[in-house]
């Protein structure tokens, strides 16, 4: 079954960030750096389950964290068309997992809706409004390459085998066997697409994170450990 993640924890994110924005002197905060972790996923690999886990843990565990914990997934499209003042109808054409279609071409070149360059333009800057915020988790979107390597972020990459990735979609989203096994090709390949023509980054590439964690033979509670633990290390260590 589809986990559904309601839009007003979210809201009640944002709404705690603005109130200790009031509260705290910028100055003191830019120096705070709080942490934000991103998740990049093979379809299947269970990246939303496995952020939420994450939230979970980091709430039950970070007594420095000012605001909960929070994952942005799909409700960073709704984040983007705020922050933008964007049209609800605009977010169709957000997609992170598939090509744009031929139609979604000459409706752009007819000015029917903003580029896909403008899109993920807009998308970098929420998520990097949403990374200076910190205590949250951004799940996809190329987060990890418009962050970077800055010491406040810990960047993990989801992968696991084909087999277990397409049972996986199978029992998650109801597909049938040929279903998800055409959707985990698909979808691997739209997001590995969105990051080379947008960032021109290789999404398989280890070196855009700093774990990489096999959901074959790590579970969900054991990798929401593993990540959670290495940031509040990560927090308690002098920076480098």
């Amino acid at each position: 079954m589809q986990l559904k993640i309601p839009t007003e924890v979210c809201r009640s994110y944002i709404d705690c960030q603005a109130k200790r924005a009031e509260s705290v002197a910028w100055a003191r905060r830019e120096k705070e750096t709080p942490p934000v972790v991103t998740i990049s996923r093979q379809a299947g690999a269970g990246g939303v389950t496995l952020a939420q886990k994450v939230v979970q843990y980091l709430r039950e565990h970070d007594l420095r964290a000012p605001c909960p914990w929070t994952m942005f997934d799909k409700q960073l499209v709704q984040k983007v068309l705020e922050d933008h003042q964007l049209s609800e109808s605009v977010a169709k054409f957000m997609p992170e997992d598939k090509y744009p279609g031929v139609q979604d071409t000459i409706e752009e070149l007819l000015g029917l809706h903003p580029s896909h360059w403008t899109l993920v333009e807009k998308t970098s800057e929420t998520i990097l409004r949403l990374s200076h915020m910190g205590n949250v988790i951004l799940v996809g979107r190329g987060a990890n390459v418009i962050i970077g390597f800055v010491p406040n972020a810990t960047h993990v990459r989801l992968v696991g085998s084909v087999e277990k990735r397409i049972k996986f979609c199978q029992e998650y989203y109801s597909f049938s066997p040929q279903q998800a096994a055409e959707y985990v090709k698909q979808t691997d390949l739209g997001r590995s697409h969105y990051l080379k023509r947008h960032f021109n980054k290789d999404i398989n590439d280890p070196s855009l994170y700093h774990m990489v964690i096999n959901t074959d033979v790590v579970t969900p509670d054991e990798a929401a450990a593993i990540i959670g633990q290495l940031v509040l290390g990560r927090q308690q260590a002098p920076p480098a």
